[in-house]
């Protein structure tokens, strides 16, 4: 998303101010012409000063005009700004007090000026505080949020600021309306709870309203007799060490997600249940956290609530992972492997113990591909133990223990994972063997080599090595595919239409689902049923329910 976040403030001395601005710098597009993959490109390096020059020169023409003050300036004249790199997409996201581009100077401007603009703000939000929008199609579009900061030395008690979002797609800043003020609103929330811990501390020792009525001066010259600091920066209100670090934190991470969290995608046919269960847990989450802000007594996130992760500043733990199913039935062996996927398939709980908290996320990556997303409900590494109708993946460490009525359970499985030797030094993939040792338990003593269908096939696609990885994982998506098929005709026959068990039974005999491994095959559709999404659900009901009308219409 082509967009940009700035902080602004209205100065009582000097008008509306942009403090702090941040924009994304995407990678420029491979020409045929370049020279060679990876090379430096110098022009790239000087766009980089230019937001630092810009800042510098605006700083340099106000300071010399006497159009700058302590609370106008957010970054110092030489300071070179701010800059994170998104790993997965080469995106730089830079922050200074004005934009990089001189072409947006004055786009930013015109959003400052309007954001703290009474006319505008009046007008829309009651008591001058609260989300707008306005824009046009030359000037940009702004998502703007006003909002006071208290400071016991300005007028009222509070100063003036607000952050506006800036973009030319109205259709998608207005769509992420409801993303945006959640996240701007923890932002401002831990602005002004760290400010009026300073005010509280501020006017314990000095009440300044006892002193304003007993002062003689008179109104015109009062803002200029308050100890001669009429104007207070930011960072001196919230007493914030690293300020301007955390909102660059903070504004990087939202330009991210709000530019990944509408995506264009195209489908052939209708969506899979896959697709359609993220749709609703994405729904679910955004209305809990909507639902968690408008509690009465909820405590504010910390500014720097985004996590530096997404932004590639962590680098993931060293060690040896699990890239693949094959990879996986090679280190535990294939009868091993057959049984944790056996548990995987029948909706048993399946348990990793390791101290190594990667390696534990790895295997549950790679097993969940077993299952439809609606079956999946993991906890990757907890301090201890969770019961199985909250994960059917669990992650352990080693100390926990596993409570005894869990590991004499037939539905449930453990893997505990040793190590003899430090595995600090383990940097490749394919030597987990060497570092780890893996012990498989579990009370089931049903046999797992008949069935079901479904694992039958995998495993044969699994053996054999002519078939390269992707087209095994194809392999695997064609196969749940056709068996959520067979899940979906099985819930419209015994749960919508309510069949007897004698017709239950030859529905699966139609679908392939008896024989060898029956058992096994009706216990996966039935644990498979529970991950149909609830969209297909009232769908499938409500067609149930106008077909039972129709007749009387």
């Amino acid at each position: 998303m082509n967009a940009l976040v700035a902080l602004c403030h209205f100065c009582e001395l000097h008008g509306p101010r942009t403090l702090f601005c941040t924009e994304a710098l995407h990678p420029p597009s491979p020409s045929p012409s370049s020279s060679q993959a990876g090379a430096a490109m110098p022009g790239d390096r000087d766009a980089d000063r230019e937001g630092e020059g810009l800042t510098m020169r605006a700083n340099s023409s106000a300071t010399q005009r006497g159009e700058m003050c302590e609370g106008c300036r957010s970054l110092p004249a030489h300071h070179p700004g701010f800059m994170s790199i998104d790993d997965e997409t080469g995106i730089r996201f830079l922050s200074h007090q004005h934009p990089r581009q001189p072409q947006l100077f004055s786009v930013v401007r015109q959003a400052c000026v309007r954001s703290l603009s009474c006319e505008v703000t009046g007008d829309v939000c009651p008591g001058r505080e609260g989300p707008i929008f306005f824009g046009d199609e030359q000037h940009g579009f702004v998502f703007s949020h006003t909002f006071f900061i208290k400071d016991s030395l300005a007028r009222g008690f509070q100063r003036w600021y607000s952050i506006v979002m800036v973009a030319m797609d109205r259709i998608y800043l207005i769509n992420s309306w409801p993303f945006l003020l959640r996240h701007l609103r923890l932002t401002i929330q831990s602005l002004q709870s760290t400010a009026l811990k300073v005010f509280d501390g501020e006017q314990g020792v000095c009440p300044q309203r006892a002193v304003r009525m007993n002062s003689v001066f008179s109104p015109a010259v009062f803002p200029h007799q308050r100890s001669g600091n009429a104007a207070r920066s930011l960072t001196s209100l919230t007493q914030h060490p690293n300020l301007w670090a955390s909102l660059h934190s903070s504004f990087s991470w939202l330009l991210k997600a709000c530019g990944s969290r509408l995506t264009e995608k195209l489908l052939e046919g209708a969506p899979t249940e896959d697709t359609l269960v993220l749709i609703e847990r994405q729904t679910e989450q955004e209305e809990e956290m909507s639902c968690w802000e408008g509690a009465e007594g909820s405590v504010s996130k910390p500014l720097t609530h985004q996590s530096d992760v997404e932004l590639g500043h962590h680098d993931e733990a060293p060690g040896p992972r699990f890239r693949s199913l094959r990879h996986l039935r090679q280190v535990l062996g294939a009868a091993d492997f057959r049984q944790v996927a056996w548990h995987v398939l029948m909706g048993n709980q399946v348990i990793w113990r390791s101290t190594d908290a990667g390696l534990i996320q790895s295997a549950f990556t790679v097993l969940k591909t077993l299952l439809p997303v609606g079956c999946v409900r993991s906890v990757p590494y907890s301090a201890h133990y969770e019961e199985a109708y909250k994960c059917n993946f669990l992650g352990l460490r080693p100390d926990v223990a596993v409570p005894p009525h869990v590991s004499s359970s037939e539905f449930s499985v453990l893997v505990d994972v040793s190590s003899e030797t430090s595995c600090q030094s383990a940097s490749s993939e394919d030597n987990i063997c060497s570092f780890y040792q893996f012990s498989i338990s579990s009370a089931n003593t049903q046999p797992t080599d008949k069935g079901p269908t479904l694992l039958n096939k995998l495993e044969v696609a699994l053996s054999n090595e002519n078939l390269s990885v992707d087209v095994v994982s194809h392999c695997l998506l064609c196969l749940k595919e056709e068996w959520m098929n067979k899940v979906k005709v099985l819930f419209k026959f015994s749960k919508v239409d309510g069949r007897g068990r004698e017709d239950t039974q030859k529905v699966l005999a139609l679908l392939g689902a008896t024989g060898p491994g029956e058992e096994d095959n009706v216990r996966l559709l039935k644990f498979w049923m529970t991950g149909l999404s609830k969209t297909y659900k009232s769908h499938l009901m409500s067609a149930v329910r106008g077909g039972e009308r129709s007749p009387s219409q």
